[in-house]
């Protein structure tokens, strides 16, 4: 039981840094400080995706959900969790590398706003 609850936080916290890659810039456009933690969540969301590595998450999952007695899944979470919400069916590479550009410019544009933002700011207080 302890180890299925331990999967189960680990899905949790796994889903969680997912959706703070894929739109912590929005948080940071929020609360600018968040970028900070952001940066680096993106940098390696990003690369991870890119790249076709797992996360070291999934392996931890599937480790409890073993020692659980309960049923191990191939592949990372994403493909586990997310495909079908996410990825079209028939994901390619070239797609996968594609989604994590459009993620990273995607990025690039909110932090355009935010870099343009803390400009005028300081700008206001000088």
């Amino acid at each position: 039981m302890l180890y299925l609850a331990l999967a189960h936080l680990v899905l949790l916290i796994h889903a969680a840094f997912v959706t703070f890659v894929a739109f912590g810039g929005l948080l940071a456009l929020w609360r600018p400080r968040m970028a900070y933690l952001h940066l680096p969540a993106l940098a390696w969301g990003a690369t991870v995706v890119a790249m076709g590595w797992i996360c070291p998450l999934t392996p931890l999952e599937n480790w409890l959900r073993m020692m659980a007695g309960k049923e191990q899944y191939e592949g990372g979470f994403i493909e586990h969790y997310l495909t079908m919400l996410v990825y079209p069916p028939g994901l390619t590479r070239d797609t996968q590398i594609l989604l994590a550009i459009l993620l990273v410019v995607a990025n690039v544009a909110i932090y355009a706003v935010w870099y343009g933002r803390r400009r005028r700011a300081k700008g206001q207080t000088s």
